[in-house]
């Protein structure tokens, strides 16, 4: 990244020189005056060599930055533009250039879909705008799973400030439970620290002000929250929030909570299919056979965890620990009741 920063500044200082055309440049003048910018913006003290300069100069003339500077030569020694209005800064984007730009603008347009941050329309639509008039739409080759039904999403561009400024937050939260029940919304001052998505659901991980755990607050069940300029911000420094959910699936998860080794056997016809879409990081394979593969994985026993296992139906059994053996085969069975109790 350095030499590409340096090498900038050689081809920004060669341009300026040479939109001046009241003054000849020789070679020497370019390699001083490079020299210069480079002592000024980067400390460089040692100059810069005649064929950097040169190398620098063909670059410039040729398509691999777009550039393509009419730069000749006049009597064997000045350097000049053939074209007096020629600059780089104004140098048409390249056809290659363009197209990859437009695939990104593509990509952009869906990530926009989720709303994660209000000023993303109003860049994507100068990126549009700058790059081309296109008599037809550009077709999207490349989608992302989106919910458009999905609430909450509307909360998350200042959520996320408020995590990055560390600013306490009076939340008005509906549980499930409450809403089953019809009571009104519960109001609490919460400290926030970590925005995370499971499965196309956003969640909010913050503390309350009274009380010392984590809540997992769920953004389509947030009615709506305030900053509170005046409560002091309460930090969890000894909690590294980065890795903090590198033993879970989902997020459903406490401070307490120690990974476990989970051991579990998948049947032949399915085993490819999980060994190419691990269920969790830390999945390795223990042992193949005419029955199957049996995986490992070193994750907390929650509800999520318990959820995927279940999502294999009879293609997968797990083999321990024996209180995760006993939960899935409790629910199985619960499942198998209301089948037969309706036949």
């Amino acid at each position: 990244m350095a030499t590409n920063k340096i090498a900038l500044i050689r081809y920004q200082t060669i341009d300026k020189c040479l939109q001046n055309h009241f003054r000849k440049w020789t070679l020497e003048d370019l390699i001083e005056k490079v020299s210069e910018a480079l002592y000024e913006y980067e400390g460089i003290t040692t100059g810069i060599s005649k064929r950097t300069i040169q190398g620098d100069i063909q670059v410039m003339r040729s398509d691999k930055l777009g550039y393509n500077a009419p730069i000749i030569v006049k009597e064997r020694k000045y350097y000049e533009y053939e074209d007096k209005d020629y600059s780089i800064h104004n140098s048409p984007i390249s056809t290659a250039d363009l197209d990859k730009m437009k695939e990104v603008i593509s990509v952009m347009k869906q990530l926009n879909g989720f709303n994660y941050f209000d000023d993303m329309n109003e860049i994507i639509t100068r990126l549009e705008s700058n790059l081309s008039k296109q008599d037809s739409k550009q077709p999207s080759y490349i989608q992302f799973e989106e919910n458009p039904l999905l609430k909450g999403l509307e909360h998350l561009n200042r959520l996320y400030q408020a995590i990055v400024k560390k600013q306490s937050l009076l939340i008005s939260y509906q549980s499930f439970t409450d809403l089953s029940k019809s009571r009104e919304p519960k109001q609490a001052v919460y400290y926030p620290y970590l925005l995370k998505e499971y499965r196309n659901r956003w969640f909010l991980l913050a503390k309350a002000r009274k009380g010392k755990i984590l809540y997992t607050l769920a953004l389509d069940r947030i009615v709506d929250f305030y900053e509170l300029a005046n409560e002091p911000f309460v930090d969890e420094s000894e909690i590294d929030f980065e890795h903090y959910y590198d033993n879970a699936l989902g997020v459903t998860k406490t401070v307490k909570d120690r990974e476990q080794r989970v051991v579990f056997r998948v049947n032949k016809k399915l085993a490819p299919y999980v060994v190419t879409k691990p269920i969790h990081a830390t999945q390795k394979i223990i042992n193949e056979d005419e029955k199957g593969t049996i995986f490992s994985i070193e994750v907390i026993h929650n509800f999520e965890l318990e959820r995927e296992l279940l999502g294999f139906g009879e293609e997968l059994e797990v083999i321990a620990p024996k209180l995760l053996k006993r939960n899935i085969k409790r629910r199985l069975e619960k499942a198998l009741f209301f089948y037969l109790k309706k036949n």
